[in-house]
C-alpha cells in the first residue's frame, strides 16, 4: 500500500473532525464550560459516528453500493429535532444553581454518541474529504485495503480530538467563555437551530416524494 495512500487517509480524517459544525460548537460549551475531561467523553463518543461516516465513505469509494437516501433523510429528519431541542434548550438555559454554569451537559459521552450516529452531514462531508484526499491513489484502492485505511483514519481522528480538547480547554479560552457564557451560549443556540431549521429542510422533501430525481 502506497504510502500517500495512508497520508491521504490520516489527513482526510483530521480534517473531517477539524471543519467546523454543530459538534465543534457544542464541543466548545462543553469543554470551555465543564473542563476538558467532560469535552473528552463528548468527543469520545463522537468518535463512534466519525468511525461510521468515514466507513461508509471508503467503502463507496472502492465501488460497493451506497446507502439509499431515505435513510439519511430520515437522519437528516431525527437530527434536525435534536438540534432544534439542543438550541431551545441553549437559549432559554439558566444556572442550576448558584455558581454552577449557564448550560451543564450532565452525560457528554451520550450528547457526543447522538452527535456524531446522527449527523445527517457526517456521510457526504466524509465521502468529498476522503475523495478528495486520496484520489491520487485510487489504483491502489481496494476492499482488502479497509481495514488499514480505517485504522489509519482512526488515529487522525483521535489526533484531531486532543487537538481540540487541548484548545478548548486551554485558561484562555475558558476565562473568555466564562466572562461571555451567556451571550456565547445564546448565539451558540441560534445556530443550532439554524442548522435544525437546514437539516429539516433538506431532509423533509425527500421523505415527502418531493425531491426531484
Amino acid at each position: 500500500m502506497p504510502l500517500s495512500l495512508l497520508v491521504g487517509a490520516f489527513l482526510a480524517a483530521l480534517f473531517y473532525v477539524l471543519i467546523p459544525g454543530p459538534a465543534f460548537l457544542q464541543l466548545l460549551g462543553i469543554g470551555a464550560g465543564q473542563g476538558r475531561k467532560a469535552g473528552a467523553f463528548f468527543m469520545m463518543g463522537h468518535l463512534v459516528g466519525d468511525l461510521v461516516w468515514s466507513g461508509l465513505a471508503l467503502v463507496a469509494i472502492v465501488g460497493a453500493k451506497t446507502i439509499g437516501t431515505f435513510v439519511f433523510d430520515l437522519l437528516g429528519l431525527a437530527c434536525g429535532f435534536y438540534l432544534a431541542w439542543i438550541g431551545w434548550s441553549a437559549v432559554n438555559a439558566k444556572p442550576k444553581a448558584e455558581g454552577q454554569g449557564l448550560l451543564v451537559v450532565e452525560r457528554p459521552f451520550r450528547r457526543g454518541l447522538i452527535f456524531g450516529v446522527t449527523n445527517p452531514k457526517g456521510y457526504p462531508v466524509a465521502l468529498a474529504t476522503f475523495t478528495a484526499l486520496v484520489a491520487g491513489s485510487a489504483s491502489a484502492l481496494d476492499f482488502q485495503a479497509l481495514p488499514m485505511l480505517l485504522s489509519v483514519s482512526f488515529v487522525g481522528f483521535v489526533t484531531a480530538d486532543i487537538i481540540l480538547i487541548g484548545i478548548i480547554g486551554a485558561g484562555v479560552v475558558r476565562r473568555f467563555y466564562r466572562a461571555h457564557e451567556r451571550l456565547i451560549v445564546r448565539c451558540s443556540g441560534v445556530l443550532f437551530m439554524g442548522f435544525a431549521v437546514q437539516a429539516l429542510w433538506h431532509a423533509t422533501p425527500g421523505l415527502l416524494g418531493w425531491r426531484k430525481a
